[in-house]
C-alpha cells in the first residue's frame, strides 16, 4: 500500500494524473465491444459519457478497444430540459424535451455545424430511450464557451439542448479519430 502511494505522489508530481471519476467498468467495455461486433459497428474505440459524473469534470472518454485505455477525455454538456439542473440532468427521448437521451448511438456523417469548430457528427439512436435522436437533431458538437479543463465545482448547465456538447479542444481530438473510421462508432451515453 505504501508503495503505491509514492508512486501516485511520483505521477503527481511529474504531473501526470491518473483518470479520476470515470465508470468505465471491465463490464461496460466488454458489453460496448460485443455490441460492436454484433453490429458491424468500429470495433477500434468506443466513446463513453458518464452523466453520474458532474458536468464540471471530465465524463466523456474515448476508449481504446486494442489499448485497453482511454485516450481522450473532456468534459460534456447535458440538455437543460425536463427540470434538469446544473448537477442533475434529467433524461427524455420526447422531441422538443432539450434533455439527454440515455443509451447506445451510432454515430456516422460528418457535416457542418454552426457551433464550436464548426464540425459535427449525426447520432443514430438504437434504443428506445434514445430512437428519436435523428429526428431530435441531437448531435456531437463542440461549442467554444466549453473548457477545454474541468472547472469543477463550476458547471456546464445551459450549454446543450440535448446534444453531447464538447469543448473544441476535445472536439478537435475527437473529429481527428471519427474522420477515419470507415464504420459507425459506437457513443454510450449512460449513468
Amino acid at each position: 500500500m505504501q508503495k503505491l502511494s509514492v508512486l501516485l505522489a511520483l505521477f503527481t508530481l511529474f504531473g501526470f494524473k491518473p483518470v479520476a471519476n470515470n465508470k468505465i467498468t471491465e463490464d461496460r467495455i466488454n458489453e460496448a465491444l460485443a455490441f460492436c461486433q454484433k453490429n458491424n459497428m468500429d470495433t477500434s474505440i468506443a466513446i463513453m459519457v458518464d452523466m453520474s459524473i458532474h458536468s464540471g469534470k471530465n465524463r466523456i472518454f474515448i476508449y481504446d478497444f486494442k489499448k485497453k485505455e482511454i485516450t481522450i477525455e473532456g468534459l460534456c454538456a447535458h440538455g437543460v430540459g425536463g427540470g434538469s439542473t446544473p448537477t442533475k440532468p434529467v433524461f427524455s427521448n420526447k422531441e422538443g424535451s432539450y434533455c439527454t437521451s440515455l443509451g447506445k448511438y451510432k454515430v456516422k456523417g460528418r457535416s457542418f455545424s454552426n457551433w464550436g469548430i464548426h464540425v459535427h457528427y449525426k447520432m443514430y439512436g438504437l434504443e428506445k430511450t434514445n430512437s428519436n435522436a435523428f429526428k431530435r437533431i441531437v448531435v456531437l458538437h463542440s461549442y467554444t464557451p466549453v473548457p477545454n479543463q474541468e472547472i469543477y465545482p463550476q458547471t456546464l448547465f445551459g450549454q446543450s439542448a440535448g446534444c453531447p456538447v464538447l469543448s473544441d479542444g476535445t472536439m478537435r481530438k475527437i473529429d481527428m479519430l471519427l474522420k477515419t473510421k470507415k464504420k459507425p462508432v459506437l457513443l454510450w451515453i449512460y449513468v
